[in-house]
C-alpha cells in the first residue's frame, strides 16, 4: 500500500516512474484506444430478418387490402357475399434522406449525395427514411353473387378504380358459385 502511495506521489510530483510500470501504462493506453477504435458489425443475421419482415410486410399489406375492400364491397345493394383477390406489381419502396451538395467552379458544377444516418438503441446506425411507399396494385379480382349483374359489375370496377390506381381492364368482376 505504501509502494503504491509513493509511486502515485511520485507521478504527480513529476518523478521518476518505474520502467515497467511505464510500459504497463503504455500498453493499457494502446489496448484502450485499439477497444475504441474497433468497428462494430452487424450480424448477418438482423439482416436476413429484416429482409424477411420486408416480405412479411408486402403480404401484410395485400391481405389487409382485400379484407377491407371485400367488407365494402360486401355492403354494396345486389353484390351479396364478396371475395377478393389483389395482386401487386412491386415492392414496398423505402426513400432515404440524403444530404445533398453542390459547389460550382468557374468551369464546371459537381454535385454528391451523402446517406443521412440515425443512431439505433443497439449502438447501430440505420439510413434515415423519409418516406415509405405502399406496394403497387397490379390487378383485382372480385368474386360476388352479383357478379352476373352488369350494374354491379360497373358499380364494383368503379368503386376499385376509386380505390387503388388499377386501369378498368386489371379489375375483373365475375359471379360467385
Amino acid at each position: 500500500m505504501n509502494g503504491s502511495r509513493t509511486w502515485l506521489q511520485n507521478l504527480l510530483k513529476g518523478g521518476k516512474m518505474p520502467m515497467k510500470n511505464k510500459w504497463l501504462l503504455l500498453l493499457l493506453a494502446g489496448l484502450l484506444l485499439l477497444v475504441i477504435a474497433l468497428p462494430v458489425s452487424e450480424p448477418e443475421n438482423r439482416k436476413t430478418k429484416e429482409a424477411e419482415t420486408d416480405t412479411v410486410k408486402e403480404e401484410d399489406y395485400a391481405s389487409m387490402a382485400e379484407a377491407k375492400l371485400e367488407k365494402i364491397l360486401a355492403q354494396m345493394e345486389g353484390a351479396g357475399k364478396v371475395k377478393v383477390m389483389i395482386t401487386l406489381s412491386s415492392s414496398s419502396e423505402k426513400i432515404v434522406e440524403k444530404d445533398k451538395e453542390t459547389s460550382k467552379d468557374e468551369t464546371q458544377s459537381t454535385s454528391s449525395e451523402t446517406t443521412v444516418y440515425e443512431e439505433t438503441t443497439d449502438r447501430g446506425q440505420t439510413p434515415y427514411v423519409a418516406k415509405e411507399l405502399t406496394p403497387a396494385v397490379e390487378g383485382v379480382v372480385v368474386l360476388c353473387e352479383g357478379g352476373d349483374e352488369p350494374v354491379v359489375v360497373q358499380q364494383i370496377t368503379e368503386a376499385v378504380e376509386a380505390l387503388f390506381p388499377v386501369e378498368s381492364h386489371k379489375i375483373k368482376v365475375v359471379k360467385m358459385k
